[in-house]
């Protein structure tokens, strides 16, 4: 599914700390590796008065040391791995690349050579996040003291779903995930209340009808959690369903992310109220700015491509 898979570094530590979690998901998915580095020449111009041919000459073998190195720290672990030099814009230069040599995956950091910054992603990654071709996996830079480890483990899984098909294109994904790492996969559906009238106080009526079309909602997202959780793609798996209620469904699931120690959330590019004229729907705008935790968007499909839901035996792991 996920094969190859792009990973473009920039030479910096904030951007290494993704290397765990390139291990976690290739060996998941046993996929290849194609490792980018890209050189801008405006950025070299900011270190030198005078950029010759020599300089660009040293920069250019210090990357391919530095990929080499990268390259290495994955073979280690038996993945397949490709590095490629190339020099261009950063993000048109990685979004073409990964068009052309058919990635399935890219997966970065939320920050690099930049630095840490108080915004949700630098704007290099906003530019390559909002031009990807593909699926892309954001991991938020820590400092590089937090990086350490060789393969990033993935123990609690949160898939949001709206109750449309678009939004459970995440669940094989998700649930290959899940088998490598042995992990919970917490399928979490968000009940609004409706909007009511505003310039007035709500009525004894107007809170009563309120009432009933949360309870109504409530009764039909019940109903379709057990069927999503039957379905045989989750088969074999820990599973809980949660069924929330709130004014502010991406609040209600920041918090719920802080409350389970959720590792990795997983959410399909578009929902319910997406459109294709836009890379991606409200939900998942909001969770590429303000996420705490590893973010795995998945480019959905046309409906009648997603994920047809079958009835079987509901798990006993099943929780609302």
């Amino acid at each position: 599914m996920f094969d190859p898979i792009l990973v473009p570094l920039d030479g910096s530590l904030l951007a290494e700390c993704i290397l765990p979690h390139v291990n976690a998901i290739t060996r998941a998915f046993d996929a290849k590796v194609m490792l980018l580095r890209v050189m801008d020449k405006n950025q070299f111009m900011e270190n030198a008065q005078l950029l010759d041919l020599v300089n660009w000459q040293i920069n250019k073998a210090g990357a391919k040391l530095y990929l080499d190195k990268m390259s290495g720290r994955l073979k280690k672990s038996g993945i397949r791995v490709e590095a490629t030099i190339l020099e261009g814009l950063v993000a048109d230069t990685i979004a073409e690349f990964a068009q052309n040599q058919g990635a399935k995956l890219i997966i970065m950091s939320s920050h690099g050579r930049s630095g840490l910054s108080h915004w949700g992603i630098s704007s290099i990654a906003q530019k390559i996040i909002f031009s990807a071709p593909t699926s892309v996996l954001i991991i938020r830079a820590h400092l590089p003291a937090d990086c350490d480890s060789d393969e990033q483990r993935y123990r609690q899984i949160l898939v949001p779903l709206d109750g449309s098909r678009r939004a459970e294109f995440v669940l094989p994904m998700a649930s290959l995930l899940a088998r490598h790492h042995k992990s919970r996969i917490h399928l979490v559906h968000v009940v609004k209340a409706p909007e009511m009238a505003r310039q007035l106080p709500l009525t004894r009526e107007d809170v009563e009808l309120s009432d009933r079309i949360v309870a109504r909602n409530r009764e039909e997202a019940i109903h379709y959690l057990d069927l999503v959780n039957s379905h045989s793609l989750l088969d074999g798996i820990e599973v809980q369903t949660h069924l929330l209620t709130s004014d502010n469904a991406a609040a209600e699931l920041h918090e719920f992310v802080g409350q389970e120690n959720i590792d990795l959330v997983a959410l399909s590019a578009h929902g319910y109220s997406g459109y294709d004229q836009w890379p991606y729907g409200s939900m998942v705008n909001n969770f590429i700015l303000y996420s705490k935790v590893p973010l795995l968007i998945v480019q959905d499909l046309p409906v009648k491509e997603g994920l047809k839901a079958t009835e079987t035996t509901p798990r006993k792991s099943t929780k609302k």
